[in-house]
């Protein structure tokens, strides 16, 4: 029985390796499948921190994942499997299209993606997934925040500071300020604590007694 699967981590727990050594190991059995992507790093492609990637159908918001299974379907004789990355930029209309590939054509959907964005809020097309998936599955390789602790957020930092609020799709930023992303736990996303103070701290042989620590933090 065909099976939609969701596996969700943060960034940089391997979603989209596994992504793509699950797309190679179907291919090298033979079988019949589209490997799809939206927004990646590499435009067209599925790629992975570590180096690897592989050509893939870019999801823009027009596309129907339906019909293109189905045209992949009558072309090739069957369709077998679909493997779709970044899926927590894909539509709710765009997640049921996959289910609706399970159930109609008997392939296997395996999406991988976060499940909230820097504003703390699941993704759209997260929620769908979490409300249609047959299966619901975390990453299991664990990234870490500065101070050791398990990461569960993604931050924002806009000139090294970070954010709350802003544009959930930033590409280029017009105003020329450095936008980068940093996994945090839940304590550190909440009161934006980047670590910056404990480093200087240490460089320049500062300790912190445990109090003003703990005030650091909660500020």
């Amino acid at each position: 029985m065909a099976t939609l699967r969701f596996s969700f981590g943060t960034m940089g727990s391997g979603k989209s390796t596994l992504a793509l050594q699950i797309h190679h190991n179907l291919r090298q059995r033979g079988l019949q499948g589209i490997l799809c992507s939206q927004l990646d790093r590499a435009d067209g492609r599925v790629s992975s921190a570590l180096g690897v990637s592989a050509d893939a159908v870019e999801v823009g918001p027009r596309l129907d994942l339906f019909e293109m299974a189905l045209a992949v379907a009558s072309r090739r004789g069957r369709i077998d499997y679909l493997v779709c990355d970044e899926a927590q930029f894909y539509l709710p209309a765009q997640i049921d299209q996959l289910a609706r590939i399970v159930d109609d054509l008997g392939a296997d959907v395996f999406a991988f993606g976060l499940l909230t964005s820097f504003q703390g809020e699941l993704f759209d097309g997260t929620r769908r997934l979490l409300e249609v998936a047959d299966e619901r599955v975390e990453v299991q390789v664990e990234a870490r925040c500065w101070c050791g602790e398990r990461a569960t957020h993604n931050a924002r930092l806009v000139d090294g500071v970070q954010v709350y609020d802003g544009e959930l799709f930033v590409v280029d930023d017009p105003d020329d300020h450095v936008v980068a992303y940093e996994l945090r736990c839940r304590r550190h996303w909440t009161s934006g604590d980047s670590g910056a103070r404990r480093s200087a701290d240490v460089a320049t042989g500062v300790v912190l007694d445990s109090a003003a620590e703990t005030t650091h933090e909660v500020a």
